[in-house]
């Protein structure tokens, strides 16, 4: 039996992980799914002030108070490339493996709003000035992004739409602040929407893939939508299980 903490990237909550909990719980696991300060379930606590040292407190929080140890810690999107090697760059004696959902752990001082294309970084501080009041990004258009995507239910679908809420802004703009105590740890990368390739083709001249491409990394190519959880998961929770 092992450990996990899993982490959903922006605008979801604990609820995203529901079909994987119950895989690996099934399989005799021990999961713990977390909806991070101002998200789903916990998304009246937003505040302007909600920022990246706020959820790497509640992971860290998470652990201390469970008394989790061993931990298979699962990040996914933003979750993977800022808060879960944060929390095990403090944390790494409680950590056993860190597992990053499509996506890999930003340099230290690189915020998650930097790692976007320039026009994409853009469009973001619009929409959050504009229809965020200034300090939340809105979830984007669910059924237009998954146009085109197979093993996606309706259902599915209907929950994204239902409960997904803006996320806090400043998550996204605070940098990430790493000391390097966490580069110990064994990382799995489960790649969705790019694939090996295409890493291994960048990390010599992109600066924010250079941790993907260091010793003690593995890659497994789960190739379809950026958000697993929800078009593969049964394939995701195997991958998960096998990490352990």
């Amino acid at each position: 039996m092992a450990t996990y903490v899993l982490l959903p990237g922006f605008w979801l909550g604990a609820w995203a992980w529901r079909p994987v909990v119950a895989d690996l719980r099934g399989r005799g696991h021990d999961v713990h799914a977390l909806s991070l300060t101002g998200m789903g379930e916990r998304a009246h606590l937003a505040r302007p002030d909600t920022d990246l040292e706020t959820h790497i407190t509640d992971v860290l929080q998470l652990i201390r108070y469970e008394d989790l140890r061993d931990v298979v810690l699962v990040g996914h999107s933003y979750a993977g490339a800022v808060v879960i090697p944060s929390v095990a760059d403090r944390m790494p004696e409680r950590i056993s493996r860190l597992v990053f959902i499509d996506s890999g752990p930003l340099p230290d001082g690189m915020s998650q709003a930097e790692f976007a294309p320039p026009e994409e970084r853009a469009r973001n501080a619009e929409l959050v000035r504009t229809a965020g009041e200034g300090r939340e990004l809105p979830p984007p258009p669910w059924r237009e992004l998954a146009s085109g995507v197979s093993g996606l239910s309706d259902d599915a679908l209907d929950r994204l739409a239902r409960l997904s809420v803006p996320q806090p802004w400043a998550t996204a703009t605070a940098p990430v602040r790493l000391t390097g105590a966490w580069e110990r740890l064994p990382r799995l990368h489960v790649l969705c929407s790019f694939p090996v390739d295409q890493v291994l083709a960048n990390v010599a001249t992109v600066p924010a893939f250079r941790h993907m491409a260091t010793d003690g990394r593995a890659y497994r190519e789960l190739l379809g939508w950026h958000w697993p959880m929800f078009d593969r998961p049964g394939e995701l929770a195997a991958i998960l299980h096998d990490a352990a």
